[in-house]
Protein backbone atom coordinates (compact mmCIF):
# COMPACT_ATOMS: atom_id res chain seq x y z
CA UNK A 1 0.00 0.00 0.00
CA UNK A 2 1.52 3.24 -1.13
CA UNK A 3 0.62 6.74 1.55
CA UNK A 4 1.18 10.39 1.84
CA UNK A 5 0.35 13.36 4.16
CA UNK A 6 -1.22 16.47 3.25
CA UNK A 7 -0.54 19.20 5.10
CA UNK A 8 -0.39 22.83 4.71
CA UNK A 9 1.16 26.32 6.90
CA UNK A 10 -2.22 27.04 8.43
CA UNK A 11 -5.99 26.58 8.33
CA UNK A 12 -8.01 27.77 4.92
CA UNK A 13 -5.64 26.82 2.18
CA UNK A 14 -8.21 24.49 0.59
CA UNK A 15 -6.36 21.24 1.99
CA UNK A 16 -9.88 19.77 2.53
CA UNK A 17 -11.17 19.81 -0.73
CA UNK A 18 -8.02 19.18 -2.60
CA UNK A 19 -7.72 16.38 -0.84
CA UNK A 20 -11.09 15.10 -1.59
CA UNK A 21 -10.46 15.66 -4.98
CA UNK A 22 -6.71 13.77 -4.91
CA UNK A 23 -8.92 11.46 -3.53
CA UNK A 24 -11.33 11.40 -6.54
CA UNK A 25 -8.74 11.72 -9.03
CA UNK A 26 -6.60 8.56 -7.71
CA UNK A 27 -9.95 6.36 -7.61
CA UNK A 28 -10.94 7.59 -10.95
CA UNK A 29 -7.79 5.68 -11.49
CA UNK A 30 -9.40 2.54 -10.34
CA UNK A 31 -7.38 2.83 -6.57
CA UNK A 32 -8.36 1.80 -3.71
CA UNK A 33 -7.98 5.05 -1.83
CA UNK A 34 -8.33 4.99 2.18
CA UNK A 35 -9.09 8.56 3.54
CA UNK A 36 -7.72 9.40 6.98
CA UNK A 37 -8.11 12.83 8.88
CA UNK A 38 -5.02 13.66 11.28
CA UNK A 39 -6.51 14.82 14.79
CA UNK A 40 -10.00 14.57 16.29
CA UNK A 41 -11.59 16.52 13.36
CA UNK A 42 -15.63 14.82 12.73
CA UNK A 43 -16.52 16.78 9.66
CA UNK A 44 -13.41 16.65 7.18
CA UNK A 45 -13.95 12.58 7.04
CA UNK A 46 -17.64 12.91 6.36
CA UNK A 47 -16.01 14.17 2.67
CA UNK A 48 -13.48 12.42 2.63
CA UNK A 49 -15.96 9.41 2.82
CA UNK A 50 -17.60 11.18 -0.06
CA UNK A 51 -14.77 11.70 -2.09
CA UNK A 52 -12.66 8.12 -1.71
CA UNK A 53 -16.28 5.92 -1.57
CA UNK A 54 -15.05 4.17 1.88
CA UNK A 55 -15.26 5.19 5.53
CA UNK A 56 -13.27 8.57 6.47
CA UNK A 57 -11.16 7.83 9.49
CA UNK A 58 -9.19 9.75 12.37
CA UNK A 59 -5.09 9.23 13.37
CA UNK A 60 -5.23 11.11 16.54
CA UNK A 61 -1.95 10.15 18.60
CA UNK A 62 -3.55 12.26 21.55
CA UNK A 63 -6.80 10.59 21.82
CA UNK A 64 -5.59 6.64 20.32
CA UNK A 65 -1.81 6.98 21.35
CA UNK A 66 0.89 6.20 19.43
CA UNK A 67 0.66 2.03 19.45
CA UNK A 68 -3.49 2.29 18.61
CA UNK A 69 -2.61 4.86 15.18
CA UNK A 70 -0.09 2.76 14.07
CA UNK A 71 -2.53 -0.40 14.84
CA UNK A 72 -5.07 0.99 12.97
CA UNK A 73 -3.47 2.89 10.04
CA UNK A 74 -1.24 -0.70 9.14
CA UNK A 75 -4.89 -2.31 9.22
CA UNK A 76 -5.79 -0.62 6.46
CA UNK A 77 -6.74 -2.57 3.28
CA UNK A 78 -6.43 -0.11 0.06
CA UNK A 79 -3.97 0.94 -2.71
CA UNK A 80 -3.44 4.30 -1.26
CA UNK A 81 -3.71 5.97 2.16
CA UNK A 82 -4.02 9.49 1.52
CA UNK A 83 -3.66 11.44 5.06
CA UNK A 84 -5.04 15.02 5.52
CA UNK A 85 -3.70 17.13 8.08
CA UNK A 86 -4.90 19.63 10.69
CA UNK A 87 -4.42 22.67 10.88
CA UNK A 88 -0.46 23.83 10.52
CA UNK A 89 1.65 21.43 10.22
CA UNK A 90 3.87 21.65 13.65
CA UNK A 91 0.85 22.56 15.30
CA UNK A 92 0.34 20.55 17.90
CA UNK A 93 -1.28 20.57 21.63
CA UNK A 94 -0.56 23.48 23.59
CA UNK A 95 2.07 25.40 22.19
CA UNK A 96 3.98 22.31 21.36
CA UNK A 97 4.56 19.85 18.21
CA UNK A 98 2.67 16.69 20.15
CA UNK A 99 0.21 15.21 17.98
CA UNK A 100 0.78 17.26 15.10
CA UNK A 101 1.08 16.27 11.68
CA UNK A 102 4.44 16.45 11.65
CA UNK A 103 4.75 14.11 14.30
CA UNK A 104 1.98 12.13 12.37
CA UNK A 105 3.85 12.15 9.68
CA UNK A 106 7.25 10.80 11.80
CA UNK A 107 5.46 7.97 13.42
CA UNK A 108 4.16 6.40 10.36
CA UNK A 109 7.02 7.03 8.24
CA UNK A 110 4.59 9.13 6.03
CA UNK A 111 6.02 11.87 3.66
CA UNK A 112 4.41 15.30 3.39
CA UNK A 113 3.16 17.40 0.60
CA UNK A 114 2.93 21.07 1.52
CA UNK A 115 -0.53 22.58 -0.36
CA UNK A 116 0.66 25.90 -0.39
CA UNK A 117 -1.63 29.22 -1.24
CA UNK A 118 0.26 32.36 -2.66
CA UNK A 119 -1.12 35.09 -1.04
CA UNK A 120 1.23 38.19 -3.03
CA UNK A 121 4.74 36.82 -2.40
CA UNK A 122 7.17 35.28 -4.37
CA UNK A 123 11.09 34.66 -3.06
CA UNK A 124 9.09 35.60 0.53
CA UNK A 125 7.09 32.70 -0.32
CA UNK A 126 10.42 30.27 -0.90
CA UNK A 127 12.33 31.51 2.77
CA UNK A 128 9.04 30.83 4.18
CA UNK A 129 8.93 27.13 3.11
CA UNK A 130 12.57 26.32 4.32
CA UNK A 131 11.78 27.79 7.21
CA UNK A 132 9.04 24.41 7.11
CA UNK A 133 12.06 22.48 6.05
CA UNK A 134 14.69 23.06 8.70
CA UNK A 135 12.18 24.17 11.11
CA UNK A 136 12.88 19.73 12.44
CA UNK A 137 15.78 18.24 12.02
CA UNK A 138 13.54 15.62 9.31
CA UNK A 139 11.02 18.20 8.17
CA UNK A 140 9.11 15.01 6.01
CA UNK A 141 7.99 17.19 3.79
CA UNK A 142 9.14 16.20 0.09
CA UNK A 143 6.40 18.02 -2.38
CA UNK A 144 4.23 21.16 -2.67
CA UNK A 145 0.91 21.44 -4.43
CA UNK A 146 -0.13 25.34 -4.84
CA UNK A 147 -4.14 26.08 -4.03
CA UNK A 148 -5.76 28.66 -4.91
CA UNK A 149 -3.40 29.62 -7.54
CA UNK A 150 -3.90 30.96 -11.22
CA UNK A 151 -2.03 28.90 -13.83
CA UNK A 152 0.15 32.11 -14.38
CA UNK A 153 1.18 32.78 -10.37
CA UNK A 154 1.89 28.96 -10.47
CA UNK A 155 4.45 29.47 -13.44
CA UNK A 156 6.07 32.18 -11.98
CA UNK A 157 6.17 30.23 -8.87
CA UNK A 158 6.96 26.50 -9.58
CA UNK A 159 10.79 27.41 -10.53
CA UNK A 160 11.49 30.25 -7.74
CA UNK A 161 10.29 27.14 -5.19
CA UNK A 162 12.57 24.31 -6.80
CA UNK A 163 15.32 26.12 -7.29
CA UNK A 164 15.31 28.03 -3.82
CA UNK A 165 13.88 25.22 -1.94
CA UNK A 166 14.73 22.10 -3.41
CA UNK A 167 11.31 20.34 -3.53
CA UNK A 168 9.39 19.39 -6.53
CA UNK A 169 6.12 21.80 -7.67
CA UNK A 170 3.63 19.46 -8.25
CA UNK A 171 0.72 21.54 -9.73
CA UNK A 172 -1.56 23.37 -8.88
CA UNK A 173 -5.60 24.21 -8.30
CA UNK A 174 -7.12 27.14 -9.59
CA UNK A 175 -9.77 28.85 -7.87
CA UNK A 176 -13.09 26.87 -8.28
CA UNK A 177 -16.60 27.78 -6.89
CA UNK A 178 -17.52 24.18 -6.79
CA UNK A 179 -14.15 24.44 -4.11
CA UNK A 180 -16.12 26.48 -1.53
CA UNK A 181 -17.77 25.49 1.42
CA UNK A 182 -19.94 27.45 4.06
CA UNK A 183 -19.50 26.96 7.73
CA UNK A 184 -21.07 27.74 11.12
CA UNK A 185 -20.44 27.20 14.22
CA UNK A 186 -18.72 23.82 14.78
CA UNK A 187 -17.22 24.33 11.55
CA UNK A 188 -17.43 22.86 7.85
CA UNK A 189 -21.22 22.19 7.40
CA UNK A 190 -21.52 18.46 7.14
CA UNK A 191 -21.12 16.63 3.96
CA UNK A 192 -24.97 16.01 3.90
CA UNK A 193 -25.71 19.23 3.71
CA UNK A 194 -23.64 19.76 0.77
CA UNK A 195 -25.97 19.91 -2.50
CA UNK A 196 -24.16 17.81 -5.55
CA UNK A 197 -21.09 17.33 -3.02
CA UNK A 198 -19.81 13.62 -5.42
CA UNK A 199 -20.67 15.66 -8.93
CA UNK A 200 -18.64 18.93 -7.07
CA UNK A 201 -15.66 16.71 -5.78
CA UNK A 202 -15.45 15.05 -9.54
CA UNK A 203 -15.65 18.37 -11.12
CA UNK A 204 -12.70 19.70 -9.07
CA UNK A 205 -10.60 16.15 -9.58
CA UNK A 206 -10.86 16.50 -13.29
CA UNK A 207 -9.45 19.80 -13.26
CA UNK A 208 -6.65 18.55 -11.06
CA UNK A 209 -6.34 15.72 -13.24
CA UNK A 210 -4.85 18.77 -16.01
CA UNK A 211 -2.59 20.71 -13.17
CA UNK A 212 -1.37 18.22 -11.22
CA UNK A 213 1.04 15.54 -11.68
CA UNK A 214 -0.64 12.49 -9.95
CA UNK A 215 2.06 10.34 -11.01
CA UNK A 216 4.71 11.95 -9.22
CA UNK A 217 2.75 12.15 -6.11
CA UNK A 218 2.64 8.07 -6.55
CA UNK A 219 5.82 8.02 -6.52
CA UNK A 220 6.68 9.69 -3.56
CA UNK A 221 4.07 8.18 -1.19
CA UNK A 222 6.05 5.27 0.66
CA UNK A 223 5.43 2.03 0.85
CA UNK A 224 3.78 1.00 4.01
CA UNK A 225 3.13 -3.09 4.65
CA UNK A 226 -0.18 -3.90 5.98
CA UNK A 227 -0.70 -5.86 8.87
CA UNK A 228 -3.84 -8.54 8.81
CA UNK A 229 -6.76 -7.25 10.52
CA UNK A 230 -7.77 -8.58 14.17
CA UNK A 231 -11.07 -10.69 13.85
CA UNK A 232 -13.89 -9.42 16.08
CA UNK A 233 -15.03 -11.19 19.08
CA UNK A 234 -18.14 -13.27 18.80
CA UNK A 235 -20.31 -11.67 20.86
CA UNK A 236 -24.08 -11.66 21.76
CA UNK A 237 -24.62 -7.82 22.38
CA UNK A 238 -26.10 -4.99 19.96
CA UNK A 239 -25.16 -1.74 20.55
CA UNK A 240 -27.60 1.23 19.39
CA UNK A 241 -25.52 4.23 17.59
CA UNK A 242 -27.50 7.06 16.62
CA UNK A 243 -26.80 8.53 13.40
CA UNK A 244 -28.66 11.03 11.60
CA UNK A 245 -28.08 15.12 10.89
CA UNK A 246 -28.53 15.38 14.27
CA UNK A 247 -26.09 13.02 15.75
CA UNK A 248 -22.92 12.57 13.40
CA UNK A 249 -19.93 13.12 15.55
CA UNK A 250 -18.42 9.38 15.67
CA UNK A 251 -15.73 8.08 14.89
CA UNK A 252 -15.23 5.10 12.40
CA UNK A 253 -12.61 3.28 13.92
CA UNK A 254 -14.24 3.49 17.16
CA UNK A 255 -16.87 1.95 16.06
CA UNK A 256 -14.34 -0.80 14.23
CA UNK A 257 -13.14 -0.75 18.08
CA UNK A 258 -16.70 -1.56 19.59
CA UNK A 259 -17.31 -4.41 16.51
CA UNK A 260 -13.64 -6.10 17.53
CA UNK A 261 -14.75 -5.99 21.35
CA UNK A 262 -17.69 -7.97 20.18
CA UNK A 263 -20.87 -5.85 19.77
CA UNK A 264 -22.84 -5.76 16.95
CA UNK A 265 -23.40 -2.09 15.34
CA UNK A 266 -27.08 -1.07 14.79
CA UNK A 267 -27.81 2.14 13.79
CA UNK A 268 -30.76 4.55 14.42
CA UNK A 269 -32.18 7.59 13.68
CA UNK A 270 -33.99 10.18 16.65
CA UNK A 271 -35.03 11.90 14.32
CA UNK A 272 -37.24 10.06 12.42
CA UNK A 273 -37.48 6.50 14.30
CA UNK A 274 -40.43 6.44 16.64
CA UNK A 275 -38.22 3.33 19.13
CA UNK A 276 -34.84 2.05 19.90
CA UNK A 277 -33.79 -1.00 17.46
CA UNK A 278 -34.77 -4.88 18.88
CA UNK A 279 -32.97 -6.39 21.02
CA UNK A 280 -30.05 -3.72 21.67
CA UNK A 281 -28.26 -3.64 25.12
CA UNK A 282 -26.02 -0.61 24.88
CA UNK A 283 -26.84 2.84 23.61
CA UNK A 284 -24.64 5.26 22.22
CA UNK A 285 -25.62 8.63 21.46
CA UNK A 286 -22.93 10.97 19.73
CA UNK A 287 -22.19 14.52 19.34
CA UNK A 288 -23.85 16.40 16.32
CA UNK A 289 -25.92 19.25 16.02
CA UNK A 290 -29.03 18.75 18.02
CA UNK A 291 -29.43 22.37 18.64
CA UNK A 292 -30.34 22.55 15.18
CA UNK A 293 -32.89 19.83 15.54
CA UNK A 294 -34.47 20.64 19.01
CA UNK A 295 -38.03 21.11 18.02
CA UNK A 296 -37.88 17.75 15.46
CA UNK A 297 -36.11 15.78 18.64
CA UNK A 298 -39.16 17.15 20.81
CA UNK A 299 -41.72 16.20 18.76
CA UNK A 300 -40.73 12.81 18.29
CA UNK A 301 -42.25 11.92 22.06
CA UNK A 302 -41.77 8.21 21.00
CA UNK A 303 -37.60 7.68 20.56
CA UNK A 304 -37.63 10.34 23.78
CA UNK A 305 -39.63 7.59 25.59
CA UNK A 306 -37.85 4.80 24.69
CA UNK A 307 -34.14 6.38 25.18
CA UNK A 308 -35.71 7.81 28.83
CA UNK A 309 -36.86 4.53 29.65
CA UNK A 310 -33.71 2.36 28.47
CA UNK A 311 -31.38 4.82 30.46
CA UNK A 312 -33.35 4.23 33.71
CA UNK A 313 -33.36 1.04 33.46
CA UNK A 314 -29.48 0.84 33.41
CA UNK A 315 -29.24 0.12 29.86
CA UNK A 316 -25.57 0.65 29.26
CA UNK A 317 -24.79 3.92 27.82
CA UNK A 318 -22.44 6.85 26.27
CA UNK A 319 -23.72 10.11 25.64
CA UNK A 320 -20.90 12.93 24.52
CA UNK A 321 -21.83 16.25 23.97
CA UNK A 322 -24.69 16.60 22.22
CA UNK A 323 -25.78 12.86 23.29
CA UNK A 324 -25.84 14.43 26.83
CA UNK A 325 -28.19 17.44 25.97
CA UNK A 326 -30.48 15.04 24.38
CA UNK A 327 -30.91 13.39 27.34
CA UNK A 328 -31.79 16.61 29.29
CA UNK A 329 -35.00 18.07 29.93
CA UNK A 330 -34.54 20.50 27.31
CA UNK A 331 -32.48 22.17 24.95
CA UNK A 332 -32.66 25.59 23.47
CA UNK A 333 -32.21 25.93 19.48
CA UNK A 334 -30.55 28.42 17.79
CA UNK A 335 -33.71 31.16 18.20
CA UNK A 336 -33.30 30.58 22.21
CA UNK A 337 -36.33 28.34 22.38
CA UNK A 338 -36.51 25.61 25.05
CA UNK A 339 -38.33 22.16 23.88
CA UNK A 340 -38.70 19.08 26.04
CA UNK A 341 -36.13 16.56 25.46
CA UNK A 342 -35.90 12.81 26.99
CA UNK A 343 -35.14 13.92 30.55
CA UNK A 344 -33.35 10.96 31.91
CA UNK A 345 -30.73 13.36 33.73
CA UNK A 346 -31.18 16.79 34.78
CA UNK A 347 -30.20 19.88 33.45
CA UNK A 348 -31.26 22.32 30.32
CA UNK A 349 -29.18 22.71 27.34
CA UNK A 350 -28.89 26.67 27.09
CA UNK A 351 -27.13 28.53 23.81
CA UNK A 352 -24.18 30.83 24.06
CA UNK A 353 -22.82 33.15 21.90
CA UNK A 354 -19.14 32.09 21.74
CA UNK A 355 -16.93 28.98 22.10
CA UNK A 356 -17.58 27.56 25.44
CA UNK A 357 -14.70 25.07 25.20
CA UNK A 358 -12.27 24.07 23.14
CA UNK A 359 -9.20 21.53 22.21
CA UNK A 360 -7.77 18.19 23.81
CA UNK A 361 -8.51 17.85 27.55
CA UNK A 362 -7.37 15.01 30.09
CA UNK A 363 -10.33 13.48 32.21
CA UNK A 364 -9.27 12.40 36.03
CA UNK A 365 -11.49 9.32 37.61
CA UNK A 366 -11.82 9.68 41.07
CA UNK A 367 -14.47 6.39 41.04
CA UNK A 368 -15.05 3.27 38.79
CA UNK A 369 -17.84 3.59 36.73
CA UNK A 370 -19.15 1.95 33.36
CA UNK A 371 -16.15 3.25 31.37
CA UNK A 372 -13.12 4.45 33.47
CA UNK A 373 -11.89 2.98 36.60
CA UNK A 374 -10.65 4.68 39.37
CA UNK A 375 -7.57 6.86 38.76
CA UNK A 376 -7.41 6.26 35.05
CA UNK A 377 -6.33 9.63 33.28
CA UNK A 378 -8.27 9.42 29.81
CA UNK A 379 -7.98 11.63 26.69
CA UNK A 380 -11.18 13.60 25.53
CA UNK A 381 -11.71 16.50 23.52
CA UNK A 382 -14.47 19.21 23.52
CA UNK A 383 -15.49 21.85 21.35
CA UNK A 384 -19.23 23.10 21.15
CA UNK A 385 -21.10 26.50 21.64
CA UNK A 386 -23.98 25.31 23.53
CA UNK A 387 -23.96 24.88 27.78
CA UNK A 388 -25.71 23.35 30.57
CA UNK A 389 -27.14 23.96 33.21
CA UNK A 390 -25.86 20.34 35.22
CA UNK A 391 -23.18 19.59 33.11
CA UNK A 392 -22.54 16.95 35.86
CA UNK A 393 -19.56 16.65 38.42
CA UNK A 394 -18.19 13.41 38.20
CA UNK A 395 -15.13 13.92 36.52
CA UNK A 396 -11.85 16.06 36.46
CA UNK A 397 -11.20 17.77 33.36
CA UNK A 398 -7.77 19.32 33.21
CA UNK A 399 -6.16 21.36 30.37
CA UNK A 400 -2.34 21.41 29.25
CA UNK A 401 -2.39 25.19 30.29
CA UNK A 402 -3.32 24.07 34.03
CA UNK A 403 -7.16 24.87 34.21
CA UNK A 404 -9.84 22.48 35.78
CA UNK A 405 -13.50 21.78 36.32
CA UNK A 406 -15.76 19.48 37.29
CA UNK A 407 -17.86 17.59 34.49
CA UNK A 408 -19.63 14.77 33.07
CA UNK A 409 -21.86 11.80 35.33
CA UNK A 410 -20.82 8.47 35.33
CA UNK A 411 -22.20 5.58 36.73
CA UNK A 412 -22.20 2.50 36.68
CA UNK A 413 -24.44 2.66 33.36
CA UNK A 414 -23.66 6.11 32.23
CA UNK A 415 -21.27 7.98 30.74
CA UNK A 416 -22.94 11.65 29.92
CA UNK A 417 -21.02 14.58 29.35
CA UNK A 418 -19.51 17.01 26.90
CA UNK A 419 -15.99 15.52 26.61
CA UNK A 420 -15.66 13.52 23.34
CA UNK A 421 -13.76 10.04 23.70
CA UNK A 422 -12.30 7.62 21.48
CA UNK A 423 -13.28 4.22 21.79
CA UNK A 424 -10.15 2.76 19.97
CA UNK A 425 -7.49 4.05 21.97
CA UNK A 426 -5.48 2.88 24.31
CA UNK A 427 -7.72 2.12 27.17
CA UNK A 428 -9.96 -0.48 26.61
CA UNK A 429 -13.03 1.70 26.47
CA UNK A 430 -14.71 -0.40 23.72
CA UNK A 431 -13.88 -3.50 26.03
CA UNK A 432 -15.58 -2.03 29.04
CA UNK A 433 -18.52 -1.09 27.59
CA UNK A 434 -19.20 -4.18 25.36
CA UNK A 435 -18.68 -6.33 28.63
CA UNK A 436 -21.89 -4.17 30.45
CA UNK A 437 -23.66 -4.19 27.66
CA UNK A 438 -23.40 -8.23 27.54
CA UNK A 439 -23.64 -8.65 31.26
CA UNK A 440 -27.29 -6.27 30.57
CA UNK A 441 -27.91 -8.35 27.98
CA UNK A 442 -27.86 -11.17 30.35
CA UNK A 443 -30.14 -9.74 32.98
CA UNK A 444 -32.57 -8.96 30.02
CA UNK A 445 -32.50 -12.81 29.21
CA UNK A 446 -32.77 -14.03 33.09
CA UNK A 447 -35.72 -10.95 33.26
CA UNK A 448 -37.41 -12.56 30.33
CA UNK A 449 -37.10 -16.63 31.44
CA UNK A 450 -38.30 -15.62 34.48
CA UNK A 451 -41.49 -13.79 33.05
CA UNK A 452 -42.46 -17.01 30.85
CA UNK A 453 -41.63 -19.43 33.83
CA UNK A 454 -44.10 -17.33 36.15
CA UNK A 455 -46.47 -16.86 33.36
CA UNK A 456 -46.12 -20.79 32.65
CA UNK A 457 -46.74 -21.54 36.13
CA UNK A 458 -49.86 -19.25 36.73
CA UNK A 459 -51.13 -20.98 33.73
CA UNK A 460 -50.71 -24.85 34.90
Amino acid sequence: MKALLLTAMQSGTGKTMLACALMAAFRKRGLRVAPFKAGPDYIDPMYHTAAAGLPGRNLDLYLQGENAVRQNFHRTDADLALVEGAMGYYDGIGGTTDASAWELAGCLSLPAILALRPQGSGVTLAAQVLGMMRFREESCLNGILLTMCSERTYHYLQPILERECGLPVLGYLPVLEEAKIKSRHLGLRTAQEEKDLAGRIGRIAACLEETANLEKLLELSAEIKPEKPVPALQGDCRIAVARDEAFCFCYEDGLDALRRAGAEIVFFSPLRDERLPEKVNGLYLCGGYPELHAERLSRNTGMKNAVRAAVLAGMPTAAECGGLLYLQETLEDPAGKAFPMCGAIPGRGIRTDRLQRFGYLTLRAEEDSLLFRRGERIPAHEFHYWDSTAGGTALWAEKADGRSWRCAYAGENLYAGFPHLHFGGELPLAERFVEAAQSFAGRQKTRTARAIRSCTESES
